[in-house]
């Protein structure tokens, strides 16, 4: 292997970056600010594809997919959610190229082939997706009208990092239609809660659920509610929301029903979503300074298996291995057989280490005879000796074990660098020490909210959802608070 990657404690963005690169996750590709998701990357983002697809069909959600071009006056209809994503569109002008006469061999746009009405790349997709709902939705019969569609969104970051801030980006968006207000609202509520399940129990990302500020709130939203987490520098990561988007889209695009009495009302909409962004909060969570740490339930590969052997021993050992890798598969483990014979034991152990698989059996015609196999996990490093005639058992329970290991160790972590403090001086002092999550009371104006972000670069995450009222007075100005809320410099 290469040298060593950068370590979390001397440079934590270096780290992150080479380790994505170094992973196999992905790399930067000719298109500035875009990214290319190699196999490996793409392996875990499928596996998270998967079960969230699995997770909103169980709730009654349809998959569609609308055009990435949405017209400039249908981009323009909804002012709020327009003004909010404007600095960030890629607009298309023109269709067409033609050979510079002045330059041969190379193309210019015709200045012939201008549209009579510019194209705003996808950004986000309400636009296009209620001036299409407008068709759709008749009466009550048409409601709840429940989407979701997996797609690539364009917006146009200067400052990029590899997952957490590209110009184009892998996402999902739903976006659904209700009858009433409070179905709305408990739509919005239930994604976030399917958010939440996700990362906790695939992801092994503990995070708190919130409501966001207006300053904080989606473009064209009545309430943003997000599930926030914590990486392992101290900053916080937002890792989805959900919007209620009241009745603001269903009157921009004039989307109306007929309810059981006859009478014509808006509709009442949502929209929630979760991104490749998802990837780095995997990485940033729970990984270390000899490569990834991956949670069993997104590894591409669970468990890897390195023969150890001398010269001309291979093909027999591999005869005796083969029962264990087939046993593993039925068990609906992924299980890779390491069998290359161009690289030694310590250079293949480095490899997969680097790319996180949870599980390495190294096993040797010397083990087998004595009825066991080795065993070492990449979460603790630590090494055991497995039982040969129950190791298929032995390696799910272990699995699983490395699964709620790995949840446990970033809980801890957020625990320990969750603050409350009484004083502006505390809060800077945590924020410029040890970082994390810092819960003070403040005020509850926008005016503070973009004081303390000025002053201190910490934003509020959320007001959390789970937390009761309590009396206090905010640490800048002395004021009146009725509940604190959850700061955070974050990515």
């Amino acid at each position: 292997m290469s040298k060593k990657l950068p370590t979390r404690q001397e440079d934590y963005s270096a780290w992150y970056n080479e380790l994505v690169k170094r992973a196999g996750l992905a790399e930067n590709s000719a298109v500035r600010g875009c990214m290319v998701i190699k196999p490996y990357g793409y392996a875990i983002w499928e596996k998270m594809q998967r079960t969230l697809d699995d997770m909103f069909k169980r709730t009654g959600h349809e998959n569609a997919y609308f055009p990435i071009f949405i017209p400039k006056s249908l981009f323009e209809a909804e002012e709020k959610n327009a003004e909010g994503f404007a600095k960030e569109c890629a607009v298309v002008t023109h269709y067409r190229l033609q050979t510079d006469p002045d330059r041969p061999g190379k193309l210019r746009v015709d200045p012939n082939a201008k549209l009579e009405e510019e194209l705003i790349v996808r950004p986000t997709s309400e636009a296009i997706i209620w001036s299409t709902y407008k068709n759709w939705i008749q009466s009550y019969r048409d409601l709840p009208l429940l989407i979701n569609q997996w797609a690539n969104v364009v917006r146009w970051e200067m400052r990029t990092r590899l997952f957490l801030r590209t110009a184009e980006f892998l996402w999902q968006e739903g976006h659904t239609a209700h009858a009433t207000a409070t179905e709305a609202v408990a739509e919005t509520r239930q994604m976030l809660d399917v958010y939440a399940e996700f990362a906790e129990e695939h992801i092994a990302l503990p995070v708190v659920k919130g409501v966001k500020t207006p300053n904080e709130r989606f473009a064209g939203a009545e309430d943003t509610y997000c599930i926030e987490a914590l990486m392992q520098d101290g900053k916080a990561l937002q890792a989805g929301t959900s919007h209620f988007l009241g009745q603001n889209f269903a009157k921009a695009f004039d989307v109306q029903f007929a309810n059981k009495d006859g009478v014509r009302e808006h509709v009442w909409g949502t929209s929630w979503g979760v991104s490749t962004r998802l990837m780095g909060a995997l990485i940033m969570a729970h990984s270390d300074d000899e490569g990834l740490v991956l949670p069993p339930k997104l590894a591409p590969i669970q468990v890897v298996i390195i023969p150890i052997y001398k010269t001309g021993e291979l093909d027999a050992l591999l005869e005796r291995i083969r029962p264990i890798q087939q046993g593993l598969a039925q068990r609906g483990i992924s299980v890779k057989l390491d069998a290359r014979d161009t690289e030694r034991p310590g250079f293949k152990f480095a490899e997969w280490e680097m790319k996180g698989v949870p599980v390495r059996l190294a096993i040797g015609a010397r083990d087998l005879d004595a009825g066991t196999v080795e065993a070492a996990r990449r979460d603790t490093k630590q090494k055991l000796q497995l039982p040969l005639a129950d190791v298929v058992d032995s390696v799910d329970k272990l699995l699983d074990d490395i699964q709620l290991s790995i949840y446990n160790k970033a809980k801890d972590y957020r625990t320990a660098h969750t603050t409350r403090v009484e004083t502006y001086d505390e809060f800077k002092a945590v924020l410029d020490g040890p970082g994390g999550f810092v819960v003070a009371h403040y005020d509850g104006t926008s005016e503070t909210e973009e004081l303390i972000k000025e002053q201190t670069k910490a934003t509020v995450r959320c007001l959390p959802l789970n937390e009761p009222d309590e009396d206090g007075v905010c640490i800048v100005t002395g004021r009146p608070s009725q509940r604190r809320a959850w700061f955070a410099r974050a990515y």
